[in-house]
This record gives structure tokens, sequence and C-alpha cells, in this order.
């Protein structure tokens, strides 16, 4: 893949069909790889930094220690500053007013960049974080309720196994869990933001006018959407190739690209970012 400035990079993916002690062995390997700059960890999160603090996985923090040579990231050093960007993109650069749209962020825990700049820019903002993640049918409506359940169910779910917390199997073939108060919940909004597979997994088919802000998705993900009636994706990373990467491939990408050995500042992914030119994306999907 070639970017901005000549840069050229192999990306390469991988996985382990669920084997733990497989990617274990495998990130080892990597580690003591030469050819390899920078290790981008997909399908599972190492930290979270939310509400003014970073809760470890203790499921995959183990992970962390075994790779010493160069950095293993998983997205989350880069989401928080880009994917709040995307919100001042959106209204500086595009000039669309959001200070009047009501939105939902499936999970702000993940995104907190994203809800905390939705929030900021006047649009109501609302929270899934209790229903998505933990299954609690009820929504927060303010940051204050947000932070007081992220500091009280963050340390508890640290503790679970991932899978239990993330629907990483799903995608767009995936049967939504679609209910009456599901299907209210997405019409009540004008912009459903967060994870592709927390947007997907209880969404209904008729969505019409309403706008998708999320991270990766694929050609496949966008006709979904197109024949859900969205009328416009926001992806908060730029397509390279026919899709959207996740923001751990994008922060691993901009690591090797200054040949570092550790994860940078969120100031200076984003100096990057804007260095290469790699900016959100926005579709209209009502346009064939």
């Amino acid at each position: 893949m070639r970017l901005a400035n000549d840069h050229h990079f192999h990306i390469r993916r991988e996985g382990t069909d669920g084997d733990f002690g497989l990617l274990k062995r495998r990130l080892i390997e990597l580690d003591n790889d030469p050819s390899i700059a920078a290790i981008g960890l997909g399908g599972t999160d190492l930290f979270l930094n939310a509400a003014d603090r970073t809760y470890w996985f203790r499921e995959t923090k183990s992970l962390a220690q075994l790779v010493r040579n160069k950095a293993l990231v998983d997205g989350s050093g880069l989401k928080g500053i880009v994917e709040a960007d995307t919100v001042r993109y959106l209204s500086e650069e595009l000039k669309y007013d959001i200070s009047d749209k009501k939105v939902l962020v499936t999970s702000a825990v993940d995104r907190w960049g994203l809800a905390m700049a939705f929030s900021a820019s006047g649009a109501k903002t609302s929270f899934g974080d209790l229903f998505y993640v933990l299954g609690i049918r009820k929504i927060l409506h303010s940051r204050t309720a947000l932070t007081r359940a992220v500091r009280i169910a963050a340390p508890i779910a640290i503790n679970l196994p991932f899978s239990w917390l993330y629907p990483s199997g799903s995608d767009h073939n995936s049967k939504p869990r679609r209910h009456a108060w599901t299907d209210r919940l997405y019409r009540d909004h004008d912009i459903i933001a967060g994870d592709f597979k927390y947007i997907t997994k209880y969404m209904p088919p008729d969505l019409d006018g309403i706008w998708v802000v999320t991270n990766t998705t694929t050609e496949a993900d966008i006709e979904f959407l197109r024949k859900h009636g969205v009328s416009k994706l926001i992806t908060t990373t730029p397509r390279l190739k026919g899709r959207s990467f996740g923001t751990n491939v994008m922060e691993a990408l901009l690591i090797a690209s200054v040949g570092e050995a550790k994860s940078l500042s969120p100031e200076r992914y984003l100096a990057l970012m804007e260095e290469f030119d790699l900016r959100p994306s926005v579709y209209d999907l009502r346009i064939e």
C-alpha cells in the first residue's frame, strides 16, 4: 500500500480462529521477526480509555507483556483523538450542522472521544453502553450518568471474557436481534455512531434518512447500509483499496511510518494523519 509522501507499506492480516495459545505464540514470532515494523491487534481490546481512567482487560493484558521489541496496539491510542476530530471535520470543514441532531453512541466506553465530541457539539447525545455491552435495557442521556456507570461497571467488565462483551463473530450477514423497543431506539435518532458490529446488532430494515458514523466497513457493508435506508455513512478512518481499516491497523501503520517501537501520543497520531492526508470518508448512500 502506498500513502502520501511515497511511504509504502505491506499490511498482512492473520487469524487464529479463536485459539488464544496460538495467538500468544504468533505474537512472540512476530515480535522477533525483523521484517515486521508494528503489530495491530484486532477483534479484541487491550484496554479502554474512558471517564479519565484506563482499564486493562485481564484476558488480553498478558498479550502486551509478550511483545517487547516493537509496538503492539489495538487502536485505542488512536481512537480517541481521531474519532473526536471526525466530529470537528464534519462541522467545521464540511459545514454539516450537527448541533440539532439526536445521536446514539452504541458504546461510549469504547468510543470515548467520539461520544464526548458529539456531546460537546451540542447534539442531543445518548449512550447505549448498558444495553449494547451488558444487555441492560436502559439508555443513558447525560455525561454524568455515563461516567458514573463506567466507573462502576468497567472494573467488573474488564475481568470478563471479551467475547461476552463484544459480538466479534457477527457481521452484516448475521440476523439482527431486533424487537419493537430496539426499532424505536434507532428511529428516534438521527445519527447512530459506534462500532459497526454493535450498530448492526439490532438494526431495523428501514432507517430512512439516518446517518451512520462508524469505522471498519467493506463494500458489502456499504450495500447493507444502503438497503436499510441509511442516507449517509461516515467512516472515521479513510477507505483504502475498497475498505476502511480498523484503528488497530491505522495505529500500527502510523507507528511503522516513523520507525518507532512504541505507541505515539494522540497529538502525534493526528499530525501524521494530516501529513498523509488520511481524512474521514463521507458517502451519500442515496447516490448509486
